[in-house]
């Protein structure tokens, strides 16, 4: 989802909507751990990959 919209923030609402659909019991904090995982996995210690927008969601940068 991040690498099809880069550079578009998407929010964690959206994700989860368009990952997993509404029908599925997730919570969104559930976005967090997904990311923390997706950034371990990349080497992207720093925040430099996927980037988080405080009070809106994620977005891949370059």
């Amino acid at each position: 989802m991040l690498a099809k919209n880069k550079g578009i923030v998407s929010s964690r609402d959206k994700l989860l909507d368009l990952v997993w659909g509404y029908d599925y019991a997730i919570d969104s904090r559930s976005v967090d751990i997904h990311i923390l995982r997706l950034r371990k996995k990349l080497g992207d210690c720093n925040g430099m990959l996927i980037k988080t927008v405080f009070g809106v969601g994620y977005k891949l940068d370059n």
